[in-house]
């Protein structure tokens, strides 16, 4: 993604084919290079459920029969969020992953040549995914003066200028933890009236005080996205799903390929959704990890963007180097640079024991008394 000048919130145009977008998570085949276990890895760099996954979920997939076919509809795992949401199933699509939905999307419901505003900095995704299907891709971008808080008189402006089929907003944002509130959102919408909104709710589980965005699906002119790999710490399954108007899901589901979601996923999917204390407890231990580590950066000196997701995002410099120094130590932290934020790294919550040895750890490489 095109980056703009320090402190810049105008609208950058990107019209390069992008490189595959990068991700958190560690690589077993760096780690094997530095001489590491990967086993004995700590992971702040991917955003999941500090718990691991549910019990439930391992018991079901024990017992799990692999040699059958999955259900191309997905229709158990469906009605089960159907239920949960208070929306009927046929509003709901599950997909490999929330990435393959941000995939589809453009395809569905944009077309080459149209404009895409992707409000960044934010999952590369979105960019990549419309960028393959021909749409140009314009970004308004958050300062670091502005505490990441998006511009939303310049967001409108450019709406104008623009007239974009699609608008992308992750909420609340990768990497950045802001979160718009409802009255914001709706400003988008309103703003952007031939555009469909792209609403990513991957964090949205981890916010202490969340606000319904379900019913906004109703005008046809919004996807609400939600990753079960967060909640559920299902990301080696890959599993999530949009809610839209029922039009707007078929024309999603068209383009999916068949069977895109596996029997362990749907499963899997299905096990986590019965056990809503084993979330609770996750989202506790979030809250009482994401407090130390701000507390504790910023003890260190060190800047730290109001977060309200389960990760926190801080600046430490030379965040490449910081994250190898890091990771000699055991502690895989998300270097931001393919966010055009070299100088950050975000942080996972995890366990509050592993969260004290990354601050240790951190205090260490930076040399930070």
């Amino acid at each position: 993604m095109s980056t703009p000048l320090p402190g810049s919130a105008s609208p950058i145009r990107s019209r390069a084919i992008p490189a595959r977008p990068v991700h958190g998570g560690l690589r077993e085949a760096e780690a094997c290079t530095l001489g590491l276990d990967p086993s004995e890895v700590l992971d702040f760099s991917a955003s999941v459920n500090p718990l691991g996954p549910s019990p439930r979920v391992r018991d079901t997939l024990a017992r799990l029969d692999p040699s059958a076919y999955p259900d191309p509809d997905c229709a158990a795992l469906r009605e089960a969020l159907a239920r949960l949401h208070g929306v009927p199933a046929s509003r709901i699509l599950v997909g490999n992953g929330s990435t393959e939905l941000i995939h589809l999307t453009p395809r569905a419901l944009g077309r080459p040549g149209d404009y895409a505003v992707v409000l960044t900095p934010t999952f590369g995704e979105y960019e990549a995914a419309c960028r393959f299907t021909g749409l140009e891709v314009v970004e308004v971008r958050a300062s670091q003066e502005r505490d990441f808080w998006w511009d939303m008189d310049e967001a409108c402006h450019v709406f104008a200028e623009e007239a974009p089929a699609l608008v992308f907003l992750c909420n609340p944002n990768n990497p950045t933890g802001v979160y718009l509130d409802r009255r914001a959102v709706r400003r988008l919408l309103d703003e952007a009236p031939d555009a469909t909104l792209v609403l990513d709710e991957a964090y949205a589980p981890f916010v202490e005080t969340p606000w319904p965005c379900l019913d906004m699906v109703e005008n046809g002119r919004v996807v609400v996205l939600r990753s079960m790999t967060k909640d559920g710490a299902l990301a080696g399954l890959r599993l999530g799903y949009a809610v839209a108007r029922e039009d707007v899901i078929e024309r999603l589901r068209a383009l999916q390929p068949s069977w895109s979601v596996n029997a362990a996923a749907q499963a899997a999917g299905l096990a986590a959704l019965t056990d809503v204390e084993h979330l609770a407890r996750a989202r506790a231990e979030v809250r009482r990890a994401i407090a130390y580590l701000r507390e504790a950066l910023r003890d260190m000196g060190l800047y730290v963007a109001p977060s309200l997701a389960n990760f926190v995002l801080t600046e430490v410099g030379d965040a490449p180097a910081v994250r190898l120094a890091l990771l000699r130590r055991n502690l895989c932290v998300r270097d931001c640079t393919s966010f055009g934020l070299p100088t950050f790294i975000r942080i996972g919550a995890r366990r509050l024991p592993d969260c004290q040895r990354l601050v240790t750890a951190l205090r260490d490489a930076l040399g930070r008394e």
